[in-house]
């Protein structure tokens, strides 16, 4: 009897001591790093993933040593089943206990914001969100201007120019292109509904006397976002366009408008031969270029598709214009970005000489 409970108290001691060890390890091993990584090092967490796949891919990217420890550590304080799915960048060397807060927190903190301004084309906006680490500026254009993927999304014209709609996005680093372009569009959709809504009896005016459908809307407004960016002209620029489409006495019907050639030469394809040529500077060559469908200097109406991606004011302009007379306007170049609107060719001329040329009149 004397023997065995000498034997049992050894056997406790022995089990004590390896407790307290055990203990002490795993209450050392959450402040320790143990991996070999080192810097920046991405990794992603899919959904359902569990603690055994967590520790796994943490341990392939060199987080953490020994995956099996992770895993019981991660048991040990309860949150095994609490990782969230995501694209992580952790800092490394990061200890264990770092880690495991960052994969229950979440990535949300890593959403980017993204600002799309309102005029720019679907080049400029993917140029944006390429120098924002959020998808390639490349891969971007491609899916944006392929036609499945317009039709896909129910839009005509075989590209998503006019609908990427300006605004405030917060989006996760190196998101797929789709994931990035729908957004934009779900937006222009829910902008255009409600204005659409708001000037239903003007809308439908529109499409009476000009046969303009939505997409006809938007092409419209991706002008008038080039033409102004002062809010009170844009109704009126939408105006002195309409004129020029509706009114009889005015032939051809020129938009005449030099956002379209620049569009044409930059951005729309196939560039024609003139376009080939731009330096930058519209010169008679692109004035007269008949090859470039977009040069509404020669070609009647409205150009094939959007120039820019317009926002909710330059929507509404084309929706609600001011219902003048115009049917010309010239910049002043009085650094405040104001037009002068005219009635006449011969008022239009006058205003050309006092504001562009310097009183020098024009050539005969």
């Amino acid at each position: 009897m004397k023997r065995a409970l000498v034997v049992f108290a050894i056997t406790s001691l022995l089990g004590l001591v390896a407790m307290t060890f055990v203990a002490r390890t795993a209450w050392r091993y959450g402040d320790r790093p143990g991996g070999s990584a080192r810097g920046r090092v991405t990794v992603e967490i899919p959904n359902g993933a569990s603690a055994g796949e967590v520790a796994e891919r943490l341990a392939q990217a060199g987080l953490i040593g020994n995956p099996a420890v992770f895993r019981l550590y991660a048991g040990q304080r309860g949150v095994a089943g609490r990782f969230k799915a995501g694209r992580y960048e952790i800092g490394a060397p990061a200890s264990p206990r770092q880690i495991l807060d960052t994969l229950v927190k979440g990535a949300a903190d890593e959403l980017v914001a993204i600002v799309i301004p309102e005029g720019k084309n679907l080049v400029e906006v993917a140029e944006i969100f390429d120098a924002a680490g959020i998808a390639d500026k490349s891969a971007l254009i491609m899916k944006a201007t392929d036609p499945a993927f317009a039709a896909e999304l129910g839009l005509p014209g075989g590209s998503l120019e006019g609908y990427l709609f300006p605004d405030t996005y917060r989006m996760r680093p190196h998101t797929a292109p789709a994931r990035v372009l729908i957004p934009l569009v779900r937006r222009h959709r829910q902008v255009f509904a409600e204005l659409r809504a708001a000037h239903a009896k003007t809308v439908a005016e529109l499409k009476k006397t000009l046969g303009f459908d939505d997409h006809k809307i938007v092409v419209l407004a991706s002008i008038v976002e080039k033409e102004t960016g002062r809010a009170e002209e844009r109704p009126r620029i939408a105006q002195v366009f309409m004129n020029r489409l509706r009114m009889p006495t005015f032939s051809p019907k020129l938009l005449q408008t030099d956002p379209t050639i620049i569009y044409g030469c930059t951005v729309g394809t196939p560039r024609s031969p003139a376009c080939l040529k731009w330096d930058g500077r519209i010169r008679r060559i692109q004035l007269e270029d008949r090859e470039n469908p977009y040069n509404t200097y020669t070609h009647e109406g409205l150009p094939p598709g959007p120039i820019s991606n317009p926002g909710r004011a330059a929507l509404e302009a084309v929706m609600a214009p001011d219902h003048t007379p115009y049917l010309y306007f010239v910049a002043k170049n009085d650094g405040t970005g104001s037009h002068y609107f005219s009635k006449s060719v011969a008022e239009h001329n006058a205003a050309v000489v006092k504001y562009q040329r310097g009183g020098k009149p024009l050539a005969p």
